[in-house]
């Protein structure tokens, strides 16, 4: 095991080190609709390069930066700004070449002695942060001095080849399911979402009848819309719908100021959410406080930050304290969740919008109290509940059980990585798991 590996710099392990281009080689004037796609810090979140949204230069401009240009199984790094990250190009990339941005450097491995995963996840445990981090200055621009001089004298453990193939198959095996369940919850948002819009935004079951097309829906689903519309003060809604004060639909119950000389980072305690981690769903902090006006949120709760975060965040974290500034929506008596979900949705949309111009925008009880929401009756919110419901329900599951996954992996990968625990069993549990 560890005692049989060696280590080796990478100067020894690699093909290439290279730097991303100088800032005024890739600029917005050389921005073109579709071509090479340009790597910038937000593509390297995780240990793989995340194929989202990019901007393009030309085939012609890339082909002039060729020392900038990486291909599937190259490992990039940020040595500017967001240092730490590394990440390495799957063969199963959107794209087979890369251009880098001017913060980004690369490796590519010599593959017959170093592969490029295992590479990635050595750098992404503490230890390999500590050494891809130790030239680095936290004055101004965080930043790593000379990173390709620097990068070739980082030392890195060397495994067998076939050794670092089944650490890597074992962490990507957690990473394909981590991942699956993301996209998966990213679909069934969508779908929910676009329902939701149908039915209660745009009407569309009711536009269609009223206009004598067909809704598309089933005809127990089909009945249960009019096939006319009525004013209100939100305007024309379907015939027989109502329109009532949001505290017809949900409580609201109030995060507490917790004191900050109580958090912690050691997990003592009860996790506290702020509004940055509405966002992860990953509470940092911890807080032994019981505060007799706080409110602890449960997964699937409603959970609306009140100062810049104007979304109804469906919780998947664990339970925890709702800190000062957070509000939690919840289901009155009879109501779906998922209907709360979207309609409050819809109104902090509103009430954003509203506040276009004002530099920082707040949330308050006053604002919530001026809340009026659209009311359907309860036939077609029961139907709308049985298709959503579950949805909402589903996404809550695929999260927690991310979260676990996440867990096992960040036990795993520093043990694997030194070579503290056998591959063999570990290999079986990873497959199980997933």
């Amino acid at each position: 095991m560890a005692g049989e590996w060696r280590t080796a710099r990478i100067e020894e392990v690699a093909e290439k080190v290279g730097m991303g281009p100088f800032g005024s080689s890739i600029k917005v004037s050389t921005f073109v609709p579709d071509g090479i796609p340009v790597i910038s810090g937000q593509h390297l979140h995780g240990t793989r390069l995340r194929d989202t949204t990019f901007n393009f230069v030309s085939p012609e401009h890339a082909d002039k930066l060729r020392n900038a240009n990486v291909y599937r199984g190259d490992v990039v790094f940020t040595h500017a700004g967001n240092i730490g990250q590394a990440a390495y190009i799957p063969e199963t990339s959107k794209y087979e070449r890369y251009v880098l941005s001017q913060r980004q450097f690369f490796l590519r491995c010599d593959r017959r002695k170093l592969l490029p995963e295992f590479a990635a996840y050595f750098f992404s445990t503490a230890e390999g942060q500590h050494r891809l981090l130790a030239n680095a200055s936290q004055v101004g621009v965080p930043s790593i001095a000379r990173p390709v001089t620097y990068l070739r004298t980082i030392e890195i453990p060397l495994p067998p080849l076939p050794e670092q193939r089944a650490i890597a198959n074992v962490l990507g095996t957690l990473d394909d399911k981590i991942e699956l369940n993301r996209r998966m919850n990213e679909t069934l948002e969508a779908i929910a979402r676009a329902l939701f819009k149908s039915w209660f935004v745009d009407f569309d079951p009711v536009r269609a009848k009223s206009e004598g097309r067909d809704p598309g829906l089933p005809p127990h689903l089909a009945d249960l819309f009019p096939d006319s519309f009525e004013g209100s003060e939100l305007g024309q809604i379907p015939q027989g719908w109502g329109v009532d004060s949001a505290y017809r639909i949900a409580h609201v119950l109030y995060g507490a100021p917790f004191k900050s000389n109580l958090f912690n980072d050691r997990r003592v305690g009860h996790p506290l959410i702020r509004i940055r981690d509405l966002r992860t769903h990953d509470p940092k902090v911890f807080t032994s406080e019981e505060h007799p006006r706080g409110y602890v949120a449960q997964p699937g709760d409603l959970v609306v930050g009140m100062d810049g975060e104007f979304r109804a965040h469906l919780w998947r974290g664990p339970e925890a304290w709702l800190n000062q500034r957070l509000c939690c929506f919840k289901p009155a008596a009879a109501i779906p969740r998922a209907f709360v979900h979207y309609s409050i949705e819809s109104l902090l949309d509103l009430f954003e919008r509203s506040k276009t111009g004002t530099t920082v925008i707040h949330l308050s009880k006053a604002d919530i109290d001026t809340f009026r929401v659209l009311f359907p009756p309860d036939p077609v919110l029961r139907a709308f509940a049985s298709i959503v419901d579950p949805i909402d329900l589903r996404m809550v599951a695929a999260a927690q059980e991310g979260r676990t996954l996440t867990s096992l992996r960040d036990h795993l990968l520093p043990r694997l990585i030194s070579g503290d625990i056998a591959i063999r069993g570990v290999e079986d549990l990873a497959e199980a798991t997933a």
